[in-house]
């Protein structure tokens, strides 16, 4: 095959990706379910000191604290859950766009749990 035969069937991959997204209304699916998590975030940490804020694009999602934060990752993974922190103060999330309600609500019941603890020390 030529370079130009790659670059078509890279194409076509990239097109049947974006089909398959609108197919099974992925956007919207992850607008929920982003939704879903940051809804049950704000509930579970509703006047937590040391919580500065919780926002999302979808299933973007940062928890801006008021200290460094960097701690968290390690203590998520002992739960087994991968979050990233950003910016030294900011948990960031980025869960896979098939999420279930049950999983983002497994993982809201785990991360504020995680965020309380630390924001007690």
């Amino acid at each position: 095959r030529s370079g130009g035969d790659s670059q078509l069937s890279g194409g076509w991959a990239g097109f049947a990706t974006l089909q398959i997204i609108e197919e099974e209304k992925l956007r919207e699916h992850a607008e929920k379910m982003g939704d879903v998590i940051c809804n049950g975030l704000r509930a579970e940490l509703k006047g937590v000191a040391g919580l500065t804020t919780i926002r999302n694009a979808g299933l973007m999602i940062g928890i801006e604290l008021d200290r460094p934060c960097g701690d968290l990752v390690k203590r998520a993974l002992a739960e087994k859950l991968l979050i990233n922190v950003t910016a030294d103060k900011v948990v960031r999330l980025l869960p896979p766009l098939v999420i279930s309600q049950s999983e983002a609500e497994q993982l809201v019941a785990i991360l504020a749990k995680l965020i309380k603890d630390f924001l007690a020390e």
